[in-house]
């Protein structure tokens, strides 16, 4: 019932606005003067970094992955996956999922960076040791590898849904759906900076080589260019009718691809913002793009499943590949060497094909997925659960990693309870337990209503009947083992 993973008591309020935080712009820390542990660092805390530790030790004994000419997969999260990195050595992967939690990856086996309290959206190495990340709880985390532990740089007012690294590596910048771009000094010597100006929620940023310059794409249609010391917008390259979503910049070789939400699929000159190719179709809309290191291949895909290969020095198509049997392409990420593309989809896993035999492995959703199942044959309980509850929560004891905690067994539970879960202190302090009244409750008022302060997403059933029949289902379902998915 409470898809959430916290390391932080700071969070936003149903009209997305936040408590106040330090002086300093930061939550406290455990172990930290204004934390509830500031006179000792907690044993619990020593003891996973060392388990940590050992378990990334033992990680990087493995061969890696992230190389070209094999197809893989790369299993163990509970949710769809919406961003994707690889290590500047080329040897890791980070996967940052639905499922509020951020992968580590090195021969398959993860390692589990957890601090969000919604989807994670965009992950980044920052170099061998540390990486930042940010979610639909508004919040960018700047990541330890060596230890797992989550610093939370600070947040927006929005879901915040791309990052960039300065090539200094000490700046990061997000772009936010509250129509800002942070600016985050990653060795804490500058408070956080917002670039504000554009008229729609911001979908993604990209420094320029020397990192004097910032290009941001945005929902209101343009690509603007901003002057990083001052905070300026210095230029509109490019103005169009639909939003952007998507962007890569070769600022050596003077251009700039986009993609939007109607299906464009332009390359803008960087000096005059004319357009230098057109790949535009009726696919739409364009939600993820990626460049090799070499900036020799562009790969783009789509809301219905593609990723088309563009190569950038002649500008023609080299294939078009159906990645995923339904639903969209989310994220996008070249191995080091440009020899495989990993994607992201509705899967539970990301998918590593080799560019040079791409449709030639298996594609992503291939198998059932609950909340795609067809709803003709269907109970209205059952209807209901898929719509609101199913990708997030179990119905049995599977143990695999979801958003939320399985809902096997929940009449009669007390909310918070289960070992195996991190919830927000807001449910673990409660005393609410989970009954026809109180799930009733949840969904007639709305999270935000009734368990003020959770990160439960904002859904209600307004309609008495349709609750009740979800009741009524959940209370066959969860009491029988193999229940749906």
């Amino acid at each position: 019932i409470d898809p959430a993973s916290e390391v932080s008591s700071d969070r936003p309020s149903p009209g997305g606005r936040r408590e106040e935080d330090d002086d300093d712009g930061e939550m406290p820390r455990d172990g930290e003067p204004g934390s509830s542990q500031e006179k000792a660092v907690p044993l619990r805390r020593r003891r996973n970094e060392m388990a940590f530790r050992a378990l990334l030790t033992a990680l990087l004994l493995l061969p890696s992955l992230a190389t070209a000419g094999d197809f893989f997969t790369l299993k163990g999260h509970g949710g769809p996956i919406k961003g994707i990195d690889v290590s500047p050595d080329g040897s890791r992967i980070l996967t940052a999922s639905f499922d509020y939690s951020v992968g580590l990856w090195q021969g398959g086996t993860p390692v589990w960076l957890e601090a969000h309290r919604a989807a994670a959206n965009a992950v980044r190495f920052v170099d061998s040791k540390r990486a930042v990340s940010a979610g639909d709880d508004h919040d960018i985390y700047l990541w330890d590898l060596n230890t797992g532990t989550g610093r939370r740089l600070g947040g927006h007012d929005g879901k915040v849904i791309a990052l960039a690294l300065s090539p200094d590596r000490r700046t990061v910048a997000s772009a936010s759906w509250d129509r800002t771009i942070g600016l985050w000094s990653l060795d804490g010597g500058a408070p956080p900076r917002f670039l504000k100006g554009h008229a729609g929620g911001v979908s993604d940023v990209a420094f320029s080589a020397d990192g004097v310059r910032l290009y941001s794409a945005s929902a209101d249609g343009t690509i603007r260019v901003w002057d990083v010391a001052s905070g300026a917008r210095t230029r509109l390259l490019v103005k169009g009718g639909f939003g952007i979503n998507t962007l890569v910049l070769n600022e050596a070789a003077g251009w700039l691809a986009y993609g939007g939400v109607d299906g464009t699929i332009r390359v803008a000159g960087l000096d005059s913002g004319d357009t230098i190719a057109d790949f535009s179709g009726e696919r739409s809309p364009i939600l993820a793009m990626a460049v090799d290191r070499g900036f020799k291949t562009l790969a783009v895909g789509d809301g219905h499943g593609f990723i088309k290969v563009i190569d950038s020095a002649r500008w023609v198509v080299t294939g078009d590949f159906r990645a995923t049997l339904r639903g969209p392409v989310w994220a996008l990420r070249f191995s080091k060497d440009g020899g495989n593309i990993h994607a992201g989809s509705l899967d539970d896993a990301m998918y590593s094909w080799p560019v040079a035999s791409l449709g030639e492995h298996q594609r992503m959703a291939a198998g059932e997925l609950s909340f795609l199942r067809d709803p003709a044959g269907m109970s209205n309980g059952e209807r209901q659960f898929q719509r609101k509850c199913s990708i997030c929560h179990a119905l049995d004891p599977d143990g695999r990693r979801r958003a939320g905690p399985t809902l096997f067994r929940l009449f009669g539970r007390p909310a918070g309870s289960l070992a195996d879960y991190s919830y927000s202190p807001t449910l673990r302090n409660s005393d609410i337990v989970w009954d026809v009244g109180t799930i009733d409750a949840l969904f007639d008022l709305g999270p935000d209503d009734f368990v003020p302060g959770s990160k439960m997403p904002m859904q209600r059933i307004t309609k008495a009947a349709d609750r009740e029949d979800l009741i009524a289902f959940l209370r066959r379902a969860t009491a029988e083992s193999g229940g749906n998915r």
